[in-house]
Formats: C-alpha cells, sequence, structure tokens
C-alpha cells in the first residue's frame, strides 16, 4: 500500500492508497472536494466539520439513489474509466471523517 498526498477544500491530507488504485481514489477525492466546495461556497455553512457531514451524506443519498448495475464483465474490471465502488466512497469518506475530527483535536482550523 502506497500513500497518496491529496487536498480537499484546501487541506492536504495523506491516504493510504492500495497499489494500482491511484486513479480511483484520485476520481473520489476530486468528486469529494467538488461537493464540500458547492457546499461551502453556497455561503451558509462554514465549519469545515459540517461541510464533510453535508458532502457525505450527500454523496450516499447519490449512491442509494443509483440504479443497481449488474457487476462489470471480467474485460471492463479495472478500466480508466470505472467509478470508484460504494464501499470504496464510504471508505474514503470514514478516512475523511477520522482526519477531521484529528484536525478538531489539534487546534487546526
Amino acid at each position: 500500500m502506497k500513500q497518496l498526498e491529496v487536498t480537499i477544500l484546501g487541506q492536504s491530507y495523506l491516504l493510504g492508497c492500495p497499489d494500482g488504485g491511484e486513479q480511483a481514489l484520485q476520481s473520489a477525492v476530486a468528486q469529494v472536494d467538488r461537493e464540500m466546495t458547492a457546499i461551502r461556497d453556497a455561503g451558509r455553512i462554514k465549519a469545515r466539520e459540517r461541510i464533510a457531514v453535508l458532502a457525505a451524506l450527500n454523496l450516499a443519498y447519490q449512491l442509494v439513489q443509483r440504479p443497481a448495475t449488474p457487476p462489470p464483465a471480467p474485460a471492463e474490471t479495472g478500466t480508466a474509466a470505472s467509478a470508484p465502488s460504494e464501499a470504496q466512497l464510504l471508505a474514503l469518506i470514514e478516512r475523511i471523517d477520522r482526519a477531521l475530527a484529528a484536525d478538531a483535536t489539534s487546534g487546526t482550523p
């Protein structure tokens, strides 16, 4: 497992990433960053933790609303166009929540 430095809402995070999963993780990070930025830019919420919770809920809601799709054929597995799985996104959201909680306890704004 390698570590990948990413930036979400202007904050850097060092995340564990399985070998070969860099592109999927970067895609998930970009999606989370877009969601959090949209919430922040709406202007009503300023606290990073609340923004993260709302972004996590929005992303989870989007996942739940997706129609069930059959698993990809073996030839399609691992293609550059494949989206992160629900489990991967939920794991990423959990890591972000832990990182934000660590920031909150260390006094980082």
